[in-house]
């Protein structure tokens, strides 16, 4: 079987009612920090949808909150298997 990545796409925001657009099944994912391409996580996953929205990238820290940092700018990829050990 072959397959396909998808486009890059940039990481959804919760905090503006953004959603993550995946496959909901096996399949692979990459996220990277949109600005250096530097990669941020990557995995071969049963349930990749399920997999991004679990990613601890909105999470931030109470001083964070406070000094107003933003979250990470970051952009992610999927591509969907028939099986986990396909990806």
């Amino acid at each position: 079987m072959i397959t396909t990545w998808s486009d890059w796409k940039r990481y959804p925001r919760a905090e503006r009612g953004e959603n993550i657009e995946a496959p909901i099944g096996p399949g692979l994912y990459e996220v990277r920090y949109a600005s250096s391409g530097q990669l941020f996580s990557f995995a071969a996953v049963d349930n990749v949808a399920q997999a991004l929205a679990m990613l601890p990238v909105q999470a931030r820290s109470l001083t964070s909150w406070f000094r107003k940092e933003p979250a990470p700018d970051l952009e992610y990829r999927t591509c969907a298997t028939s099986t986990k050990a396909d990806a």
